[in-house]
């Protein structure tokens, strides 16, 4: 009669926990769980894609001195292409770097404001604002940079075209802002408040508590921000290819006219012969972003983690 019982409590107890609050949870952690899987198993089969197109001809049949040390990109020429990527490689650090000397200076001064200065109200606006400005779509951006931009730096500066690294560059920068801005204040956020206010007890004014108190302990997730920017710009397309003039050329001012490597893939791989040189040496190209991409992720992974273990 004793086990009769247990028997009966302890399926009594398992019948009591299987209702409708026990079935959605564990459809919630089987929908998390395959959510996070189906992640990584698409970025690994984008990967081995682009790898399987690409990755043969670039070890064994590209020119690698040519692809790296040539600024000629003519992947139509008879009777034998000549696949350097150099020019495009400059084209596309050139607007990354003018979008990033545009985008850190305003992103960490957003940043700023946001973490230290703004107060209810003011400070859940901006954050819409900025989340707003993220959710633009890039070819709107491209198509700004394109009407508005294009004459505008025709006019101020006295060139003959105005889809240039500058453009290009602007464009690149704003919309790569919004995503610094925001990890950004995360990383200032992050800092604990008894740092500011061991700087305030020893007669630290607001600003000098800005700057070597948050500022150095956010370090590394403010540089995380930055790298995440700079990869944000490497691979953009739409609005580099709108903005950018889309010209193969090794820049050496502001005014000159480039052409992005995701530009180039965009443009051509649509009119290209699959299976051809021109087809697997564009696929390439993915690889190479991709890597440089990659890299650039990873470091910023490394120093956000780096920098939440030391506030640890």
């Amino acid at each position: 009669m004793k086990e009769r019982a247990l028997q009966s409590e302890s399926s009594g107890g398992l019948e009591d926990r299987i209702d409708a609050a026990w079935i959605w949870d564990r459809i919630a952690r089987v929908v998390i769980f395959a959510g996070g899987v189906s992640a990584i198993v698409l970025i690994v089969a984008i990967f081995v894609f682009v790898a399987n197109e690409g990755l043969g001809f670039a070890l064994f049949d590209l020119d690698k001195g040519q692809f790296f040390g040539s600024p000629n990109w003519r992947p139509t020429t008879e009777p034998e292409g000549e696949f350097g990527a150099l020019a495009l490689m400059a084209g596309t650090a050139s607007v990354t770097g003018l979008a990033m000397l545009i985008a850190v200076p305003f992103s960490l001064g957003a940043a700023i404001y946001i973490s230290e200065f703004a107060t209810g109200r003011t400070r859940e606006i901006l954050k819409i604002l900025i989340e707003l400005l993220a959710a633009i779509p890039s070819v709107v951006w491209g198509f700004i940079g394109l009407t508005i931009l294009n004459p505008l730096i025709i006019d101020m500066f006295n060139v003959p075209v105005g889809l240039t690294v500058l453009n290009a560059g602007l464009i690149l920068g704003l919309m790569a802002a919004p995503i610094m801005t925001t990890i950004a204040e995360d990383a200032l956020k992050a800092v604990p408040e008894s740092y500011r206010e061991a700087a305030e007890a020893m007669g630290a004014s607001r600003w000098q508590v800005i700057r070597q108190v948050v500022l150095p302990s956010a370090k590394n997730g403010l540089v995380a921000a930055a790298l995440l920017g700079v990869g944000r710009g490497f691979g953009e397309t739409m609005a580099v290819l709108m903005a950018s003039g889309h010209a193969v050329h090794m820049p050496t001012s502001p005014f000159d006219s480039v052409r992005a490597l995701t530009a180039t893939i965009a443009a051509e791989l649509g009119e290209t012969a699959q299976g051809s040189d021109h087809y697997r040496v564009l696929f390439t190209l993915g690889i190479l972003l991709f890597l440089v991409t990659f890299v650039i992720n990873l470091l910023a992974d490394i120093l956000v983690r780096k920098g939440g273990g030391k506030r640890s």
